[in-house]
């Protein structure tokens, strides 16, 4: 991941309705959720929400797939796993243990 890349990453998440539905797509999981029930669980018109996927899916954040007549969307965790290295690939310059296990710092690691 380069800056552009990461910079176009958290422009996207630098807002109140898009970090929502990033977050509510992590937490469902990568089956992925039809853009009316994000809608829905979110209490966002589907008009407004859309243009709101796209962006996450022009940085990368978010993937869509579509089933039959709707289309899924699911968290990009490839991208989100990019940015975090990208933020602390030189942590204690190159050399330090502090950044290694960050997955010590999430609330159930074995959910992951």
């Amino acid at each position: 991941m380069n800056k552009t890349t990461a910079i176009d990453a958290f422009s996207a998440l630098a807002h109140d309705t898009r970090l929502s539905i990033f977050q509510l797509l992590v937490t469902r999981g990568p089956g992925g959720t039809p853009a009316m029930e994000v809608a829905r669980l979110l209490g966002a018109k589907p008009s407004t929400l859309s243009g709101h996927l796209a962006t996450l899916r022009r940085a990368g954040l978010v993937r869509a797939t579509r089933q039959q007549r709707e289309i899924l969307y699911a968290a990009n965790l490839d991208t989100v796993s990019g940015l975090v290295t990208f933020l602390l690939r030189d942590c204690c310059k190159g050399t330090g243990t502090e950044c290694l296990d960050l997955s010590a710092l999430l609330p159930d690691r074995d959910a992951c």
